[in-house]
């Protein structure tokens, strides 16, 4: 026994040592991505804090307020059109109990005058502009600025048509694969892999396995950006559906596993970029970007640019 020991401890050893080091110097068996943006101010759905959501007012708003990118969700309608849209049932957003894959484009209803904001509950966002917007459109509006794309459906024909709109405005090293479900962000990869694309649910926890069994350093990663949650917006500014993500231990152990500085870090040392969302306040921006966050995402352009040129300014 002790001379089996004398054995596995120099080797445990020397592996633990050799991780933590390449841990902290990924360039040595990676080569940095280089991903034509960087973003540090992101608007979720278009800054939905301070325009109805997903609309070109909320677009051009969060626009006019410095944001480096827009992310957004499509969907596709009955007659072919790639409709921006959070919800594919626009109950919520609308009033009306349809679907987007229900109606022909000119059939859309209206957002409604005032909607609620999801991820900071009791505020209310509202504006002139209450129409649902083509993807198409945002392109021929903002034809350089960098678009996240969740696909929320493994929707052959959706991904098709949102790939084609990417390939005809030349924005593939400009806008963003996203999506939560592996067997959709396979089929988004497999219909155009020239788009950067952002981490799964599944591939972000294997990142965190290999992370905390020391073999994140030796493993290649082919995405650009993680995207995820900032858990202390949980229960306070934002209100999950899921019971036992109410639970405020739950929450203080995923926030203890998942915001490690050392893995962002090591991420961001590999160009891969670390987004937060969805940060409403100044606290939780701060939090984001003291955790390691490269960019944060948030319903308020605004609010976003007021604390960056802040800080830059006291820098």
């Amino acid at each position: 026994m002790i001379s089996f020991l004398y054995f596995i401890l120099p080797v445990v050893g020397g592996y633990a040592l050799t991780s933590l080091y390449l841990l902290k110097n990924p360039q040595i068996l990676h080569r940095r991505k280089r991903t034509a943006f960087y973003c540090t101010h992101i608007s979720h759905r278009g800054g939905s804090g301070e325009r109805i959501e997903n609309t070109m007012e909320a677009f051009t708003n969060a626009v006019e307020h410095g944001t480096d990118m827009l992310e957004m969700d499509c969907h596709l309608t009955r007659d072919g059109h790639v409709v921006v849209s959070h919800d594919e049932n626009l109950l919520r957003q609308t009033g009306h109990d349809v679907t987007v894959s229900s109606l022909n484009l000119q059939d859309l209803p209206l957002y409604k005058e005032k909607m609620e904001v999801t991820f900071y509950v009791g505020h209310y966002s509202s504006g002139a502009d209450r129409k649902f917007v083509l993807l198409e459109d945002v392109f021929k509006r903002f034809p350089k600025l960098p678009v996240s794309i969740e696909i929320k459906e493994n929707n052959s024909q959706l991904i098709e048509k949102v790939s084609d709109l990417v390939k005809r405005y030349n924005r593939e090293e400009i806008t963003l694969w996203a999506s939560v479900n592996s067997c959709i962000m396979k089929e988004c990869h497999r219909m155009n892999d020239s788009m950067p694309y952002s981490f799964t649910v599944n591939r972000g926890l294997l990142v965190l396995l290999l992370f905390y069994t020391g073999l994140l350093p030796f493993v290649p990663l082919g995405e650009s950006i993680l995207q995820f949650y900032l858990p202390s917006i949980y229960n306070r500014t934002f209100i999950p559906e899921d019971p036992i993500l109410r639970n405020r231990l739950v929450i203080f152990l995923l926030e203890k596993v998942t915001m490690r500085r050392s893995l962002f870090k090591h991420l961001a040392a590999r160009g891969i970029q670390v987004h937060l969302f969805v940060c409403n306040e100044d606290e939780d921006i701060k939090a984001a970007f003291d955790i390691g966050a490269t960019g944060v995402m948030s319903d308020y352009p605004s609010r976003l640019s007021s604390y960056l040129c802040r800080n830059r300014s006291q820098d």
